[in-house]
């Protein structure tokens, strides 16, 4: 496997390869990140990955400073899972000196998590829409455990007009449906035991709209969450084109959540 660490490499060796596929993460890898280098197989000749902990899209008092960095075993998983390419650049090269451009997709990053997390995906626009111009894949592959972050890449693809096809992998879960993360690492002992709850709790929720109101639907799920030990920002049923809340007559629907299990945060969607 190529390992690259400026842009100048970067460039270089895509010229020799004709149909690239990306995997934009934030390193620590696990196994949904293992399935996505396995999907983004199916799509192009070469699967590059990049490992970059993004400091724009954290906020004041976030867990920049010890968000788990693993560069030597993330490449070796890599490496097992035959990845060609991994591009390792420090903040530095992404941002310079005198950076002062950002990218903000206004609608989708209004509400959920942006509401809560101010300028987090102005910084995830920025630098996705900087990794895509210095690799130019043909097509990109994210996890939709972050169907929000999701929804603002798709947007800023395809208002910029950029030659990207973007793609989204179902959210791969541990045995007990919580969604695989790299912030399960922060998780105590007690906190992982009440942790996969999470999920049971969007499952019957879904369950539950089949019979009950929208409105009825997120105040249950929000009493059963909060009286099992989760402090919930929130929880709500939206539409999937574009994220704006639902009502009884909308089909196509996502349960967006958001919870704190102690000091860790978890999304998670269905």
């Amino acid at each position: 496997m190529h390992q690259f660490n400026t842009i100048s490499e970067i460039r270089t060796w895509r010229k020799s390869h004709k149909h690239l596929v990306f995997v934009p993460t934030m390193g620590s890898l696990h196994a949904g990140h293992c399935q996505l280098v396995r999907e983004a197989k199916k799509y192009a000749d070469k699967v590059i990955v990049s490992i970059f902990v993004n400091p724009t899209q954290f906020g004041i008092n976030e867990d920049f400073s010890t968000y788990p960095r693993t560069e030597t075993q993330d490449c070796e998983l890599l490496t097992a899972e035959g990845c060609d390419a991994v591009f390792l650049p420090n903040t530095e090269m992404i941002y310079g000196p005198n950076f002062q451009t950002s990218v903000r997709v206004s609608q989708v990053s209004q509400n959920y998590c942006g509401a809560s997390r101010a300028g987090h995906f102005d910084g995830v626009a920025t630098v996705v829409c900087k990794l895509f111009n210095i690799i130019q894949p043909d097509v990109a592959v994210f996890g939709l455990k972050d169907f929000q972050q999701f929804a603002v890449i798709e947007a800023m693809t395809r208002d910029l007009h950029l030659p990207i096809e973007v793609i989204g992998v179902p959210t791969v879960r541990e045995l007990d449906g919580l969604a695989m993360s790299s912030r399960n690492f922060y998780l105590n002992e007690k906190e992982r035991e009440i942790a996969p709850h999470f999920y049971r709790i969007l499952q019957k929720a879904r369950e539950n709209l089949a019979t009950k109101t929208i409105a009825n639907v997120e105040k249950k799920a929000i009493l059963e969450l909060t009286n099992v030990g989760f402090v919930v920002d929130y929880f709500s049923v939206v539409r999937r084109f574009d994220l704006k809340l639902a009502t009884e007559n909308d089909g196509d629907l996502i349960i967006l959540a958001a919870v704190k299990l102690g000091k860790t945060r978890l999304i998670d969607n269905l």
